[in-house]
């Protein structure tokens, strides 16, 4: 049966895919987690209990609370420009919203823009910050002030390539079809010198893994901000690449699926490698700092001082975000070459 906002007279993705690929052969991980992760978040609200999975705004207001003032702080310290708040992906529209009232606390009343696909998440957006300008993509966001952009669990959920090392040298892992029974195989070779040396031994059956798309965007903002001024956070679960290893995951209702099953019906992300990332916004000219582990960035930003002036009853949602999240998931933030140095990296 197809989920609460599917459009109806038409088949579903998983029927398309297996049109396209039976007549066209099998595409590559990167089209096929496209086109499932895009259907998937235009057709639902996959966050929180009722959904498939719980983010770090969703488990306790000091999280966006902290992020807030972590960017009004930065703002004060550069001298209080105009800026603009930006976030990637914003889900529920939740961390915004903390974070807004921490900044308003603090001087800071920033306009807010959005960059958001989904329909159905834009609608649950509006109800937690009205005022809101929403973007498709990051080509349209204002062009005359510095930005602020947070990209919490942004990066995981955009297609990554996966090249697996065969017997005979790398190969692009395909997605083949079976009637409707989805399945990846390995490609044809990948011409020489595509490779970087230091993997030439790997084992076979080593997978690497790139977002191509990932890079193109982290390039755009950061050439944004050295442009304009401003700083960007990003918060992931992920690691320093280059590394090899199948990061390529799928969650429904909570619990770990298979990422082959159901396309468009349930969340695929991948780790983020945020050293790429960092290469890319240093390209542009822009200051990287970290990553470090989110456990130890909301320490310093004082999450144990809010927690305990909220109380006992964030005792274990503390615990989540600082324990439970705080290795699996890094920070890092990128800052205009004159913009001063960042809280929480030292």
């Amino acid at each position: 049966m197809p989920p609460p906002g599917a459009p109806t007279g038409e088949p579903l993705l998983a029927e398309r895919l297996a049109r396209a690929i039976t007549l066209g052969g099998p595409i590559p991980v990167s089209q096929f987690m496209a086109a499932a992760n895009a259907h998937y978040y235009a057709t639902r609200d996959p966050i929180g209990a009722a959904g498939d999975f719980t983010t770090a705004p969703e488990i306790s207001q000091m999280f966006g609370e902290l992020i807030g003032l972590w960017a009004a702080d930065l703002w004060d310290r550069a001298g209080r420009p105009e800026v603009a708040w930006v976030e990637l992906g914003p889900g529920r529209g939740t961390l915004t919203a903390d974070a807004l009232r921490a900044m308003r606390a603090a001087g800071l009343t920033p306009p807010v823009h959005f960059v958001e696909n989904s329909p159905a998440l834009r609608g649950v957006q509006a109800r937690a910050v009205p005022d809101a300008t929403w973007h498709d993509d990051v080509s349209t966001l204002p062009g005359d002030r510095a930005l602020i952009v947070v990209a919490n669990e942004f990066f995981d959920a955009l297609p990554i390539r996966q090249l697996v090392r065969g017997p005979d040298g790398w190969r692009e892992r395909l997605v083949a079809c079976q009637d409707t029974l989805f399945l990846p195989i390995a490609g044809g070779a990948m011409p020489p010198g595509i490779m970087p040396d230091a993997l030439d031994a790997a084992a076979p059956g080593s997978v690497v893994e790139t977002s191509p798309a990932s890079v193109a965007i982290m390039a755009g903002l950061a050439a944004l901000i050295e442009a304009q001024g401003g700083a960007m956070l990003v918060v992931d679960y992920g690691y320093e690449g280059p590394a090899i290893g199948d990061t390529l995951q799928s969650v429904r209702g909570h619990a770990y699926a298979n990422p082959f099953e159901a396309p468009g019906e349930q969340d695929l992300t991948a780790h983020v490698d945020f050293a790429t990332l960092g290469l890319a916004a240093e390209a542009s000219g822009c200051v990287r700092s970290g990553p470090v582990g989110q456990g130890a960035f909301l320490s310093a930003l004082g999450i144990d001082t809010r927690a305990a002036a909220l109380g006992p009853r964030v005792a274990e949602d503390r615990r989540r975000l600082v324990q439970e999240m705080g290795e699996l998931f890094r920070v890092m933030a990128v800052t205009h070459r004159n913009w001063p140095e960042p809280a929480g990296f030292r």
